[in-house]
């Protein structure tokens, strides 16, 4: 099976400005996701989709290809994620190459690795597998969230038995972002990133943070700099 990594690098931010360049224990926080996937033995090519020329920049002095720039209307705060990836599909397919898997990668997640990426395709070929999607245990359990009402008072925010205790909840997943691998074809005819058949590959918590507010980087800058200290 042919798979191409496909990194999306939009420029602008709100949270954090120019997040995907943002140095993370010395290197630009798209650097990680970059590394990881070109480390990785199952992805054809590494790209990376952006709107931001210094972001282009950035991908390429790392390793990855930059073969266009994504429009500006693929790349606002309410973008469709899929869209930008069926942007990139219908570019390859324009200039020759239809790959039967497509990665997506998201720089947000920068404690992914090379054996991930691997893992997640291996198992998409021996389930024969459309999609697979990456997940984690849920930090928080459904059943522990709450609502609070209008006049100031909890409630349960999903109803739940009163007798039901702690250590028998059911295990809970929650999407951590870190991989999204699609059969190209069902991808453009369903357009959606984690259809109803998506099957889960499980991430540890350790590897399944998903930047968006400083404190997130630097919560990344401490595990990567004490990883590579590791090593």
């Amino acid at each position: 099976m042919r798979v191409v990594g496909l990194i999306t690098a939009r420029g602008g931010s709100k949270g954090i400005p120019r997040k995907n360049i943002t140095p993370v224990a010395g290197k630009p926080l798209m650097a990680w996701t970059i590394e990881a996937a070109r480390s990785a033995q199952s992805l054809g090519r590494v790209i990376v989709s952006t709107d931001d020329a210094e972001h282009a920049e950035v991908a390429r002095a790392w390793g990855a290809e930059v073969p266009f720039l994504r429009p500006a209307a693929l790349a606002g705060d309410y973008s469709l994620h899929v869209d930008t990836v069926v942007h990139a599909l219908e570019w390859l397919a324009a200039h020759g190459d239809r790959p039967e898997f497509v990665m997506t990668l998201q720089p947000t997640s920068p404690l992914r690795t090379a054996e991930d990426i691997d893992a997640a395709v291996r198992l998409a070929a021996d389930r024969s597998a459309s999609t697979v999607v990456s997940v984690s245990q849920a930090m928080t359990h459904p059943f522990l969230t709450m609502s609070v009402t209008d006049d100031g008072k909890l409630a349960d925010f999903i109803p739940k038995p009163s007798d039901l205790r702690r250590q028998s909840f059911p295990q809970a997943y929650a999407l951590n972002g870190a991989i999204f691998l699609h059969r190209c074809e069902s991808l453009l005819a369903g357009r959606q990133m984690c259809p109803a058949d998506a099957y889960a590959y499980l991430m540890p918590i350790d590897r399944s943070l998903d930047i968006d507010t400083p404190w997130d980087l630097h919560v990344a800058e401490l595990i990567l700099r004490d990883r590579a200290s590791a090593e």
